[in-house]
């Protein structure tokens, strides 16, 4: 209406600077004005905007400025609010947060074994799970301290009375060096850190099952909580997940492999990051493509339900 308006009525003469290309050509098409894009109209409009405050009746330099600002927040408090309410993000950090705590908790429980191994090697034999050692390691401290009253507590932590047993012979006839009261007091501060970075991913693990629960209910139900975070994860946001096609969720963590096969002209991936989930994990090595694809396909609908329902 404002062209029809503004506009002279022959057509052919009328030349209108356009700043997008897509808009000339769409008034070209609708109303049958020339456009000008780039070059001069540009500069022009750049000018305009420089002193659109004297070009417009009322409107100061310090009131525009303040327009285009609250503008800018405006859009920005619109694209922050949209990924605010899928809660995407936080489902993306604390996949990723729990990834690089498994990787640190394995180096630092490693760590400790080597180092309270100098003093009670047989230990390392008796109990192999980490968190359960690094407890033991501050409980014990010492093992020439350790005697039969001691027996009830380790009881409470290995939940095994004949483990507990187990370690009480042996740390009477170990064959540990013999270590000082200040390496000891470093090896249970040490073992203390790694035993409240386990607990804290017990607790965020609880959280990431929480908020997948709320987010993505029906994936989290079809492939569990974690598998479920890593796809979104990979993916980028659940809005994303949901656009992709079953073929491309069957192979998504799985890139590099098909990239190799392609180039090599070999056989491509069956599964990527779906690999993990239980099904496939049940199925026969035969029928664990099929599963796959039937499973990315499941996947796919979960995703977009939850997503766009």
């Amino acid at each position: 209406l404002l062209l029809e308006t503004a506009m002279p009525a022959k057509k052919k003469k009328a030349l209108l600077g356009v700043a997008d290309a897509k808009i000339g050509a769409a008034i070209l098409e609708e109303l049958g004005y020339q456009c000008q894009t780039g070059g001069v109209v540009a500069e022009i409009l750049r000018g305009i905007r420089l002193h659109f405050h004297a070009l417009v009746k009322g409107l100061t330099a310090q009131s525009a400025s303040k327009a285009q600002l609250g503008l800018g927040h405006s859009y920005s408090r619109a694209k922050v609010k949209f990924n605010v309410n899928r809660v995407d993000n936080m489902i993306i950090q604390s996949i990723s947060l729990l990834d690089q705590l498994d990787k640190d908790i394995n180096t630092f429980s490693m760590r400790v074994r080597e180092w309270y191994g100098y003093h009670f090697p047989e230990l390392i034999k008796i109990v192999s799970e980490n968190y359960t050692y690094c407890r033991l390691a501050k409980f014990i401290g010492n093992r020439k301290e350790l005697s039969e009253e001691s027996l009830e507590g380790l009881e409470e932590i290995v939940m095994d009375s004949a483990k507990a047993q187990a370690i009480l012979e042996a740390s009477r006839s170990s064959m540990g060096m013999d270590i000082s009261p200040l390496d000891l007091i470093n090896i249970e501060s040490f073992s203390s850190r790694v035993i409240s970075l386990s607990e804290y991913r017990k607790g965020l693990q609880e959280y990431l099952r929480s908020k997948m629960s709320q987010v993505a209910p029906s994936l989290s139900a079809l492939i569990g909580e974690v598998v479920g975070a890593r796809l979104i994860s990979h993916a980028g946001s659940l809005t994303n997940l949901a656009k992709y096609p079953a073929s491309t969720v069957q192979i998504l963590g799985a890139e590099k492999a098909l990239f190799r096969a392609l180039k090599t002209r070999g056989n491509t991936p069956k599964y990527g990051l779906i690999f993990h989930s239980t099904f496939i994990g049940r199925a026969a090595a035969k029928n664990k493509g099929r599963i796959s694809r039937y499973l990315a396909n499941k996947c796919t609908i979960a995703s977009r339900i939850d997503c766009f329902s």
